[in-house]
């Protein structure tokens, strides 16, 4: 089946929390059930871990989008920007469940589309290149650089997975200045199913030959964090933002504010 661009998916009355619910009962075959029986999983408990898979925006910070958007909005950038992550995400669930992929790029245009219109913002074809290109503008976050050579350092492979096309990942590690650091890059363009499908989880495991209880996952998003831990892999939740855990079955290892933290995470678990 050929993918339509414009998307005419009804999402009106789905919230965000339904449709991760969505996503992780039917496109990953968990059962959802009430916070009280969240927990850690204990999959890969007495396993050294020796490569770290990390979601693309636990390493860069997406700022440059942000100052974008309030320059081609100004005073309306902040709503804009909160529309659209949520509907790109959405659409990234629904294109995998329906089984109709396109990249992340296409996505990220679509779903720009649609929150310019959702929050009563006129979007020029000037507006939008600005808006698309500033997603190639991303750097590491400013403790990234020096945890990254650590963990390397110490022998531990490191690989970008992510649902970023290779373009994208290619433009952020270079303005951050770690080429040489990453395995070569996962992208979900390689299996056409965006996480939290096990096959975007299930590469690191191929690409690496390692099982996943040998690998630590480090993770932007609560539904990525949920997602990789329900695969197996020792997960590892970059809450940047204080965000509340997500009230699905199961819950990340552990959880800390930055990369910072995730060194501790993989000092116990050794």
């Amino acid at each position: 089946m050929t993918a339509d661009p414009n998307d005419r998916f009804d999402l009106s009355r789905l919230s965000r929390r339904a449709v991760i619910g969505l996503a992780a009962a039917v496109g990953m075959g968990v059962a959802v059930s009430s916070p009280a029986s969240a927990g850690p999983s204990s999959t890969g408990l007495g396993h050294p871990i020796t490569a770290v898979a990390f979601d693309a925006f636990t390493v860069f910070d997406r700022q440059p989008v942000n100052a974008a958007a309030e320059d081609v909005f100004p005073g309306g950038g902040t709503a804009l920007t909160d529309a659209w992550s949520a509907r790109q995400f959405e659409y990234t669930w629904l294109r995998t469940l329906t089984r109709t992929y396109a990249d992340f790029w296409t996505v990220k245009r679509d779903a720009l589309d649609f929150a310019a219109s959702k929050t009563g913002l006129e979007l020029t074809a000037a507006g939008r290149e600005r808006l698309m290109s500033a997603w190639l503008e991303l750097e590491a976050w400013k403790e990234a650089a020096a945890v990254l050579r650590e963990l390397k350092g110490r022998g531990l492979r490191l690989v970008l997975l992510s649902d970023a096309t290779p373009v994208m990942l290619d433009s952020w590690v270079e303005n951050s200045g770690l080429r040489g650091v990453f395995d070569p890059h996962l992208s979900t363009d390689r299996v056409r199913a965006f996480k939290p499908d096990p096959r975007a989880y299930q590469m690191a495991t191929t690409a690496l030959g390692l099982p996943r209880a040998q690998i630590a996952f480090s993770a932007h998003g609560g539904w990525d964090a949920v997602g990789a831990s329900v695969f197996g892999f020792r997960t590892f939740w970059v809450n940047r933002t204080h965000a509340p855990t997500e009230r699905l079955a199961t819950a990340p290892e552990a959880s800390g504010a930055d990369l910072n933290d995730l060194v501790a995470f993989i000092d116990q678990c050794q």
